[in-house]
């Protein structure tokens, strides 16, 4: 009866994945959001793994997908650090670090922080009296980044929880605005207002993340769910609007449980996550990570409903507590996206 329970659980869930990425046709989203470095991806296991970490154990690094997913860490400390080379040659950066006192009894508290290079830019300005109609103003750059506070814990030995607090900002430079007044003379002679107005674009609001994890009891199998960047409205001028928010649901579960007897020490593990986004379209995300002797990985994914990059291949080698994780991303008109990420755990 347990069993019968487990696999009809399982399939109403992969149903309802299905379901919620398929109703994307009649009910497309497109609201708009801002604080889009958030939803960049910089973990090579998570890229190479098309993003679905959802129901996974994944350390320090869970914070930047499920909080839950550092609930059940077995060391003391776990560190990570990625780099991404992001298209146009945006440089995405995110660290993060785990904690578990007394092997987790009291839980497991971790920091992350998140980073953006945009490089130089060179600023113009409408002028009506310049022949080019604009001209050049200084050499400005731009900066965003989010800091942030999580705790996960293990309620029972099935199901977890877990949620972050972030600091999130992102400095756009400043504005210079006409105003498009005008003035009127003594002699009544309306004569046209050139003031302007230098308006800045600096906003720091808070982002909140939690999720949990249920593990079934049947082999492996593994259900899970997140939301991430839930915040307050906010706005630079005039226009509203939120962060990128997210809603995952995903599954996961080791495949080879089901071979009896394995030649040697190995796991498959077989992620599926929907992805319920304010700004974009649903997917579906599949990963699969192949192990061998916890020693070798060798992972790949599949994204659906994304224009630019839908297959991801990685690989990561373990060894003595190091691990050291590569992704390539092919990314269409914009060539390919690499990441890397060295992992410590002690």
């Amino acid at each position: 009866m347990k069993r019968i329970k487990i696999h009809f659980m399982a399939s109403l869930f992969l149903v309802s994945l299905f379901v919620t990425a398929g109703s994307a046709a009649e009910n497309s989203k497109l609201a708009q959001s801002g604080f889009q470095f958030l939803s960049v991806v910089s973990d090579a296991r998570a890229a190479a793994m098309a993003e679905a970490m959802t129901s996974l154990q994944f350390g320090s690094a869970a914070l930047f997908f499920n909080p839950a997913g550092m609930a059940e860490m077995k060391f003391l400390v776990d560190v990570t650090v990625s780099q991404n080379r992001w298209i146009a040659d945006i440089d995405h950066m995110t660290g993060s670090l785990a904690l578990a006192p007394a092997g987790g009894r009291y839980g497991v508290f971790g920091v992350s922080l998140q980073t953006v290079d945009y490089g130089d830019f060179y600023g113009t300005r409408i002028d009506k009296s310049s022949e080019r109609g604009y001209i050049d103003t200084e050499v400005f750059s731009l900066s965003a980044l989010a800091a942030g506070v999580g705790y996960a814990k293990q309620l029972t030995d099935r199901f977890s929880v877990g949620g972050q607090i972030r600091y999130v900002n992102q400095d756009l430079g400043d504005s210079i605005i006409p105003l498009y007044t005008s003035i009127t003379d003594s002699a009544g002679v309306t004569i046209p207002d050139t003031s302007e107005k230098k308006v800045g674009s600096d906003l720091t609001p808070l982002a909140f993340d939690f999720g949990t994890q249920f593990r079934t009891g049947f082999k492996s199998l593994v259900f899970g769910m997140s939301v991430r960047n839930f915040s307050r409205e906010i706005k630079y001028v005039e226009e509203g609007f939120q962060l990128p928010l997210v809603f995952n649901l995903g599954i996961s579960m080791d495949v080879l449980d089901f071979v009896e007897e394995k030649p040697f020490d190995q796991s498959l593990y077989l992620c599926i996550d929907a992805s319920h986004y304010r700004s974009h379209d649903e997917q579906i995300k599949i990963g699969l990570d192949y192990r061998v002797m916890d020693i070798l990985a060798l992972r790949g994914g599949y994204i659906s409903n994304n224009d630019e990059s839908g297959f991801s291949f990685g690989l990561g080698v373990s060894y003595f507590g190091v691990m050291l994780d590569y992704a390539y991303t092919p990314f269409g008109l914009f060539d390919n996206v690499q990441r890397l990420t060295a992992r410590f755990s002690l």
